[in-house]
């Protein structure tokens, strides 16, 4: 158990709370481990009937992602604290996409990260305008990781690309635009949702109810204000290499994909083709499970390698913001680079139980 997430359960009601408010919510090991361990009681608890995820009231974010300065210090290491984090992590956003009941997720802050896999996965998720959506993890030579690779190709079109390669921000109706989140609402009526939900009766038909009380709350949702792009992003990001992608937003020549090209040029080369393999092969898997295995030899690798630590220091620890990539540019990635994070880890797979 940890202080840092809140289990409770009332009137059928299985509720997470985040109250780690000082890291804006981000996930560490015991916090997921304290998830899982909740996630798989109620499972099968005929008593509990729908599960809500929220982040302390009062408190900014609804979780800014995972704790990326101990991946990356343990990464500098063995990375074993690193690779024992991942490995429950990604064990919990399996458990979340198999829950059989529905999981409300109110995503009212920021959603990035490791919080994108603790809402993504479950059945009804809000946004409000204060939700800011983001996957960034190729600016610091990570990858758009617990389930990235599944629910991004997923979107439409290929926005999910977009979003992974440029690490593009999506906020408020725009989450629910994208189809990231189900509902949208004002966070003026995020009280009056939770008040619903803990008075009601979910024992006669949680998804139906729960339903029933967001259709009465919840606002229409206006064209997202990334459609004005949408033929550029599906013509351009449609390519199987990063090279093309780029060559493609070349040619096109328009101020939007020339300010996409000078975005890619400041992420991790590595990571970019990495990231791209990831969800081509993610959109073609069947099991969420083996997904979450691949990306789990993604960053089993990832995270003791060159552009994943020296994103940390340039980012995080020195804030120059002026990391030096290695390889420094696409062409110089090679299939070979890419495919050694694919390759199966043997007795070290992720394993479900």
């Amino acid at each position: 158990m940890t202080d840092e997430v809140t289990i409770h359960v009332h009137k059928g009601l299985g509720r997470i709370t985040l109250t780690r408010p000082a890291a804006l919510h981000a996930l560490n090991a015991p916090m997921c481990e304290t998830i899982l361990s909740a996630l798989e009681r109620w499972a099968g608890d005929p008593t509990v009937y729908l599960v809500m995820i929220e982040h302390e009231e009062g408190t900014r974010g609804f979780c800014a992602g995972g704790d990326i300065r101990m991946l990356a210090d343990s990464g500098a290491g063995d990375a074993s604290e690193a690779r024992a984090f991942f490995n429950v992590e990604y064990r919990m956003n399996a458990a979340l996409k198999a829950f059989p009941k529905p999981v409300l997720a109110i995503m009212d802050g920021v959603t990035m990260g490791g919080g994108v896999g603790l809402s993504v996965h479950g059945s009804h998720r809000i946004a409000t305008e204060r939700t800011v959506f983001a996957m960034p993890e190729t600016g610091i030579g990570l990858f758009p990781d617990v389930g990235g690779g599944w629910f991004l190709p997923r979107l439409a079109g290929e926005l999910g690309t977009w979003l992974a390669l440029t690490g593009a921000r999506l906020k408020g109706a725009d989450v629910a635009a994208a189809r990231v989140a189900t509902h949208f609402l004002p966070s003026e009526l995020v009280a009056n949702l939770k008040k619903q939900v803990e008075g009601a009766d979910f024992s006669v038909g949680a998804a139906e109810l729960l339903n029933e009380i967001l259709r009465g709350l919840t606002h229409s949702v206006p064209m997202g204000s990334f459609e004005s792009h949408r033929a550029v992003i599906d013509a351009c990001f449609r390519f199987d290499t990063a090279e093309e992608i780029v060559a493609a937003l070349q040619a096109d020549g328009g101020e939007w994909a020339s300010a996409q090209v000078a975005t890619l040029a400041t992420k991790s080369p590595e990571t970019v083709k990495v990231a791209l393999r990831q969800l081509r092969e993610g959109g073609r898997l069947t099991d969420f499970r083996d997904n979450m295995r691949m990306e789990y030899r993604i960053g089993w690798r990832k995270v003791q390698s060159h552009d994943f630590l020296e994103g940390v220091r340039a980012v995080i620890i020195d804030k120059d913001n002026a990391p030096v990539w290695a390889p420094a540019r696409l062409e110089a990635v090679t299939d070979a680079d890419v495919d050694r994070y694919f390759a199966p880890l043997g007795a070290d797979e992720l394993e479900f139980d």
